[in-house]
């Protein structure tokens, strides 16, 4: 039976981050299948930062009450350069971190990801022994990786992460996923992440098209349903575990997560 990584992005962008009860939340969110955690570098604020201290806080926190896979953010909007928002790929705990496929624009903003970033990004990640979840918001940032990854050694399979939802980048319909899906290469593996979700159609969708790994969190959407928030991200692990699961899938657990990505023992 194919096992579905649960990827769990638990931090809305902007809003304080409680060590200890993000730990919590997490460890019930495993519980309820997730198996690996996606954190950004944040002050207790919430506001981005190249200081990883207190995102190193969160996963020691997180760790001393499960074994989640650990994904590191380099990404973000900030003003910070590639060489700061690669910092967390100096935790020495890191297993996974994304790798941002080219710049777009991302509601009022420029994504600046330039071909010089991407390799450096990808040169710190392969370096490291990191897996990289490369994150693309249109179909030109998969040729932006392949190209690069005839440039210097890129492990296969490469993971693409389809991020659909924000204001400038591809939309969640079901026409956009097949076309952006028939784009990734044929020996890749891929997820998606559905931002400002208001259903669960689309994930559904992208299950039944074959995704590896699907996102699920606050930092996307607190939607439950049609009439209810969340108020834990447990919640929204828990409704995605039942639907993987009447798809006649099943959820991988963080260890078996490790065998799907292939992350190094450390």
């Amino acid at each position: 039976m194919k096992k579905i990584i649960i990827s769990l992005a638990p931090v809305k962008a902007g809003t304080p981050v409680d060590a200890d009860a993000l730990a919590v939340d997490v460890e019930k969110c495993v519980k309820a299948g997730a198996s690996m955690c996606h954190l950004h570098c944040r002050k207790p604020d919430g506001s981005l930062t190249p200081d990883i201290s207190y995102m190193v806080e969160c996963y020691e926190k997180i760790l001393a009450k499960t074994d989640v896979v650990v994904q590191a953010s380099t990404g973000g909007i900030s003003k910070m350069t590639i060489e700061e928002r690669c910092r967390p790929l100096q935790y020495e705990k890191t297993e996974s971190a994304s790798l941002n496929g080219g710049s777009t624009n991302l509601w009022e903003d420029v994504y600046v990801n330039s071909f010089e970033d991407i390799r450096y990004c990808s040169k710190e990640v392969y370096e490291r022994g990191i897996i990289p979840e490369v994150e693309v918001f249109d179909t030109s940032m998969i040729q932006n990786i392949e190209s690069v990854a005839e440039e210097m050694p890129y492990r296969r399979p490469i993971f693409y992460n389809l991020v659909f939802g924000h204001k400038g980048c591809m939309q969640p319909t079901m026409e956009s996923l097949a076309a952006f899906r028939s784009f990734v290469p044929k020996d890749a593996k891929w997820g998606v992440t559905h931002y400002g979700r208001d259903n669960w159609n689309f994930l559904a969708a992208a299950i039944a098209m074959g995704a590896s790994i699907v996102r699920i969190g606050f930092e996307d959407s607190y939607y439950l349903t049609k009439t209810q928030n969340a108020v834990m991200n447990c919640e929204l692990v828990e409704k995605l575990t039942h639907l993987i699961r009447s798809m006649d899938f099943d959820v991988a657990t963080p260890a078996e997560a490790r065998e799907i990505l292939q992350v190094p023992k450390r």
